[in-house]
């Protein structure tokens, strides 16, 4: 009975939020026959900084927006910047934090909180998060995109905007898509071939607009494939909405639009901010000549007014912004995020028994850096420091001792080393806070290294010699070299910890909180190492992707170079062991579902929480594909001696390359691996299965198309012998079939428009074309052998 009044609770919920769509469609439709052109064309740009055009006269409101995505910055009014002056709100952990996590149970929980603040402060929309792939360790925003990884980006950017919207306030999924470099970033274009388009950088986007429904999506600065992203077509309509099913409205990236009809012809909605009336004029003026159908703009208002009523229906009255419970759940968070790289001679967790007297050096202990530049600057309701915090709560039985260690305004003053190292020789342990400052990473600018400041670097390795239980606490929002990493025992990753990290950093270090933390971004030992080393950031306004597919971890599996850490690496204080990998199915087809099951046990004496990765390499393709590539993962918990089973459920997708020629996924016919995982470097357990295709590919032929691609298909060969039966004849030995014939592979390696010459005109220019016409029928079953029989073949 329980289970029947659930399912009729969810029923009539069903049929009160189609009541209410109706109810607000029919709204809207009746406001469409009211609007004049002129306010049709306003509400296609922002009223101001942050905020709609209203429609006074027929009681059309305006919505706020405002910066995100680590935490609310709203401007004291909407036509205020808001930097500096912006209301005081809860900075959570930047995204390079937050996906440490690997945890979107977790992550859903902090969109919650973000939009339990928007309430709070009359915010409508979130502008937030940011998927885009860190292609670079060089990009000045790493620290505000979640991984180099596209199927952990989507999955923690839907997680993200699922917790937001379920507080009636709306996200905008952003920078749709391939802004990577903030070098020249309103001009630069992103020249990525389309499969590497696909795979990579849009796949982020469609797994969070598919799986989350932002209610707006934020079009991007940059050109991709030489046509900017505020008026892409083929983005911002033929896949955001007819592919993808995205249902909001797209709005620009601030000061993003160039050409004002091309971006509302292209499905862009809404302008932002507002840039000047000229450009509704502009728009105006090409409704009224014919430039623009006026039944695109109307299709483009009917959708904003479905997003801005919707967004007012959903105010909330008198919410608490909850200040202190939301600082105490951005420690929590933190405390998640933050990641144990090294820990030899366990260094950690520190305890009263084994260190009496600890030596905290470096100027980030007493002034944190927490986030990072630019426009998503917090204002914190509070801010925590962790020297402070250790004093106060851990303090006690223990001799703290401070050093600064260095200067944040000048990297190369290295006149408190000294100093530090005495306090660390007198001490039983040395923590060394280090990193890099505010202005290494900052919205509009690259770093040009990975370096930190040279006396940070200098200050660590000259503690390391003295003291041989030194910790290097970092501070970064994305990935930095470590000259000294030889002779330090302990290195915890802390990234930008919002204003309350700086208790997680603390509770980590202490052995309060088990770390779990695992790299979303791989850790290069040297800048020429990284995927993008010669094509970043660009030059002359052009930026190559020439790494195509092989970001991250996929590169560095491919040239076979050993990273400093590798994607996925995060230790713990205890142990875990992977047993009994299971498959459902042993063959399945790419319809069929494959379920992945393991057993994970706590081998340790005390608690953790360990974060399974699943990857999934195709060991024979047709196209070049990465070594292995992430799938699935889930974090699990587990008390010390307990077993958990993790599972996951693979579909025909999870092994999937995207075909540019033929412009769709194919799963190809062949055998696959799975493997479990610890990080991408520590593969844990393996199993192999069959996938048989039942998808139909079309031959994708033209008169430059090769003869022997034609040969090696059974059903086009049939077609050569139809056209050119002589001239094939003239190459089969005595005796055999015309299927046997040696056809040298000179001539086999010619486009078919050249075979009228090479064949004495036996099979005409006009016959070529029609022979390409009849093979554009045929499709076929994908497979690897299907394409590699050439190799068994004799020329």
């Amino acid at each position: 009975m329980r289970l029947v009044g659930i399912l009729t609770f969810v029923f009539m919920a069903a049929l009160s939020l189609s009541a209410q769509d109706k109810e607000l469609e029919d709204k809207v439709n009746k406001l469409m026959s009211e609007l004049t052109l002129e306010e049709k064309v306003s509400l296609c740009s922002g009223r101001d900084d942050w905020s709609t055009e209203p429609i006074e006269r027929l009681d059309i409101p305006w919505i706020w927006m405002a910066d995100g995505p680590h935490g609310l910055r709203r401007a004291p009014a909407t036509n205020k910047a808001g930097y500096g002056d912006q209301h005081p709100a809860t900075c959570f952990p930047t995204a390079s934090a937050l996906s440490a996590t690997w945890d979107t149970d977790l992550i859903y929980k902090v969109g919650q909180a973000l939009g339990e603040e928007c309430q709070a402060l009359g915010v409508n929309v979130l502008l937030g998060p940011g998927v885009n792939i860190k292609r670079s360790v060089l990009g000045g925003r790493n620290f505000e995109y979640f991984t180099e990884d596209p199927i952990l980006s989507g999955e923690l950017g839907a997680a993200y905007i699922n917790g937001v919207q379920s507080q009636g306030v709306g996200t905008s999924l952003k920078h749709f898509v391939a802004n990577n470099v903030e070098t020249m970033r309103m001009f630069m274009n992103s020249d990525v071939d389309t499969r590497t388009l696909h795979e990579i950088y849009l796949t982020p986007f469609e797994i969070a607009v598919k799986k989350a429904q932002p209610w707006t999506v934020m079009a991007c600065y940059n050109r991709v494939q030489g046509e900017y992203g505020t008026q892409s077509p083929y983005l911002l309509t033929n896949l955001l909405k007819e592919e993808w099913g995205f249902e909001g409205i797209v709005i620009s990236d601030w000061f993003a639009v160039v050409d004002r009809v091309a971006a509302l012809k292209a499905g862009m909605h809404i302008e932002m901010p507002h840039v000047s009336s000229v450009n509704d004029e502009i728009l105006l003026k090409a409704v009224q000549e014919g430039e623009l159908d006026e039944a695109v703009l109307d299709n483009l208002v009917k959708e904003i007014l479905m997003v801005v009523l919707k967004a007012k229906s959903l105010d909330k009255e008198d919410v608490d912004q909850k200040e202190e419970e939301h600082h105490q759940f951005a420690r929590e968070v933190h405390g998640q995020a933050i990641t144990l790289l090294k820990n030899n001679k366990i260094v950690l967790p520190l305890s009263k028994d084994k260190y009496k007297k600890i030596a905290i050096i470096g100027e980030f202990a007493a002034n944190p850096r927490y986030q990072g530049n630019g426009s998503s600057e917090v204002k914190p309701t509070q801010l925590d420091n962790v020297l402070d915090i250790i004093k106060k709560e851990y303090g006690k039985g223990v001799k703290i001792s401070y050093a600064q260690g260095y200067n944040l305004k000048d990297d190369n003053d290295f006149t408190m080393i000294e100093e530090a190292v005495q306090l660390a020789k007198e001490s039983d342990v040395a923590l060394v806070f280090a990193g890099l400052p505010l202005h290494y990473e900052s919205e509009g600018i690259d770093r040009k290294h990975i370096d930190m400041p040279a006396a940070h670097n200098q200050l660590i390795a000259e503690v390391a010699k003295i003291q041989n239980n030194t910790v290097a606490v970092l501070t970064n929002g994305s990935a930095v070299a470590m000259p000294w990493i030889e002779q330090v025992p302990a290195v915890l990753e802390t990234w930008l910890g919002g204003q309350a990290g700086a208790g997680a950093v603390a509770d980590v270090l202490f052995g309060t909180v088990n770390p779990s933390g695992k790299l979303a971004e791989t850790f290069p030992v040297k800048l020429a190492d990284t995927p993008a080393a010669f094509d970043f950031p660009g030059e002359q306004g052009n930026v190559l992707y020439g790494e195509r597919i092989f970001v991250g971890y996929r590169y560095y599996d491919e040239k076979q170079i050993e990273p400093l850490f590798p994607f996925g690496h995060g230790l713990s204080y205890t142990t875990f062991d992977y047993s009994d990998i299971q498959l459902s199915a042993k063959k399945i087809s790419d319809k069929d579902a494959l379920v992945v099951s393991l057993k994970v046990k706590n081998t340790g004496a005390i608690a953790g929480k360990e974060t399974v990765q699943l990857y999934v390499s195709d060991l024979e393709s047709t196209l070049q594909r990465p070594e292995k590539e992430l799938k699935h993962f889930v974090k699990v918990e587990l008390q010390p001696g307990e077993t958990k089973e993790v599972s996951f459920e693979l579909s025909g997708r999870d092994f999937s390359y995207y075909d540019a020629k033929r412009d769709m996924w194919i799963a190809e016919s062949g055998s696959f691996e799975v493997m479990a995982a610890a990080s991408s470097r520590d593969i844990r357990l393996k199993a192999q299965f069959e996938l048989e295709s039942t998808q139909q590919v079309p031959m994708m032929v033209d008169k430059y198309t090769f003869a022997k691609e034609l040969w090696d298909n059974t059903e086009t060969r049939e077609l050569l012998k139809e056209y050119m039966p002589n001239w094939i004849n003239g190459w089969v030995p005595e005796g055999k079939t015309m299927d046997e014939a040696n056809i040298p592979g000179f001539f086999m390696e010619h486009p078919m428009i050249k075979f009228p010459y090479i064949t004495n005109n036996e099979i005409t220019h006009e016959q070529v074309n029609e022979l390409i016409e009849r093979c554009k029928n045929i499709t076929y079953a994908p497979s690897y052998r299907t394409f590699k029989e050439v190799e068994n073949v004799s020329f």
